[in-house]
């Protein structure tokens, strides 16, 4: 692989001291020639988490299909992360000095031939193997995606700029698992998998246009994985990507059987009740693009982890008062609170590792999302456990439980320091 030429998109060596000079240049800080690449890539988030997620939309089709139980069903959520979160380091290890508009497009279109190869899949352990691979492409292009955008934008617009681009899994929690239910209810799970990969498809030629050539990022060394786990706020940050994560996707992954008992099988109420959510995930995500370089990175997600536990508990609650007028009230907060805290975190993480330590963000953002899968495997796991051994009512107080936890550490990471 040829070294980075030099050039306005990559630091000089004499950057390297300053973490500002190392991430971004002010002659390519146009608002004009960045915009069309976070529209983009928020289009490819939006398509890649769609991918990620509509599984989940299609739990109960795909278990009977597959003539697997419901838990074993969960494992096409649990085990791709479990091998993204390995992966997703050591792809940004692997691929630090590839160009990004090449690394971008790669990932994208892997994704979306990775999909059109789930469609085909002949039964249960092909498709796992499948998506696995396919998604591989989300663990390069989400995290990477932020780290090119912020080569571009000055550091006091980077915390806005990089919340922006999560707005794309709001819009996938949006359409994902609402579309997951509605097109297996009709059309299979076979059809799922392959709009995934027609949309794909269109991401990787939009992201081509629009991302500039010779965009390079500082390569990857052994000081930059020293610098986050020596960072006693890095890894805490890291921690609660970790915890929140796993406390959604304990409740997450088995929404759909859930709603399913919930609404009597009304395959259009359990695609309005992930929608409800999606959208409140979008306007969460909204609010905290627009205030979070006014309340800060710390308050922001300190604000989104409450609203998470909050709605959690109250579908805990809810379960309890089923048989009473206080039911769909109960569930309706519930999704409103959780929806509003979900994918603001997300953003608010994100920009909140940038913030830290622009210069270790390409290793840092990799691990953030490695934490997420992590998180993702172990929930789906927690939760699979939980229904198996108690039923599902068990699943929003394990969620909730979980999602103290993260809080507990939200709190002790707003005041730790990061020493370089």
């Amino acid at each position: 692989m040829r070294p980075p030429p030099e050039s306005a998109a990559t630091a000089s060596p004499a950057s390297a001291s300053d973490p500002v000079a190392a991430t971004s240049t002010p002659a390519a800080a146009s608002p004009a020639r960045t915009r069309p690449m976070i529209i983009a890539y928020v289009f490819g988030n939006f398509v890649l988490g769609t991918g990620v997620m509509i599984a989940t939309g299609m739990l109960n089709v795909l278990a009977s299909s597959l003539s697997v139980s419901l838990a074993k069903a969960g494992q096409l959520v649990a085990i791709p992360g479990l091998v993204l979160a390995i992966g997703a380091p050591m792809l940004a290890l692997m691929t630090a000095r590839i160009e990004r508009r090449r690394l971008l497009v790669t990932a994208t279109a892997l994704f979306a031939l990775g999909h059109a190869a789930c469609a085909l899949a002949p039964g249960y352990l092909s498709l796992l193997l499948l998506r696995t691979a396919a998604l591989m492409g989300v663990a390069v292009f989400t995290p990477q995606a932020a780290a090119s955008v912020a080569l571009l934008i000055p550091r006091e617009r980077q915390g806005a700029a990089l919340a922006t681009l999560m707005v794309g899994w709001s819009l996938a929690a949006v359409l994902g698992m609402p579309a997951g239910a509605l097109i297996a209810a009709h059309f299979g799970w076979r059809a799922g998998f392959g709009l995934i990969a027609v949309l794909a498809l269109a991401a990787a030629v939009w992201v081509a246009i629009v991302t500039p050539r010779g965009l390079y990022v500082q390569p990857i060394g052994r000081a930059a994985w020293s610098g986050v786990f020596g960072s006693h706020r890095l890894v805490l940050v890291l921690a609660v990507t970790l915890l929140t994560a796993g406390g959604q996707f304990v409740l997450l992954t088995y929404i759909t059987p859930l709603l399913d008992a919930i609404t009597g099988s009304s395959s259009a109420a359990i695609a309005g009740m992930m929608m409800l959510f999606g959208l409140f995930g979008v306007t969460g995500n909204i609010i905290a693009t627009r205030r979070i370089d006014r309340l800060g990175t710390d308050r922001a997600v300190l604000i989104s982890v409450w609203a998470m536990l909050a709605g959690l508990l109250l579908w805990g609650v809810r379960d309890l008062a089923a048989a009473t007028a206080l039911a769909w009230p109960l569930l309706m907060a519930s999704i409103v609170l959780w929806g509003l805290g979900t994918f603001a975190t997300n953003s608010a993480q994100q920009a909140r590792l940038y913030q830290t330590s622009p210069l270790l963000a390409p290793v840092s953002i990799a691990l953030n999302s490695s934490c997420m899968y992590a998180g993702q495997t172990i929930g789906a796991s927690l939760g699979g456990a939980g229904v198996t051994l108690f039923g599902p009512g068990a699943l929003p107080w394990v969620a909730s439980a979980t999602m103290a936890v993260g809080l507990l550490v939200t709190i002790r990471a707003t005041g730790a320091r990061h020493v370089a």
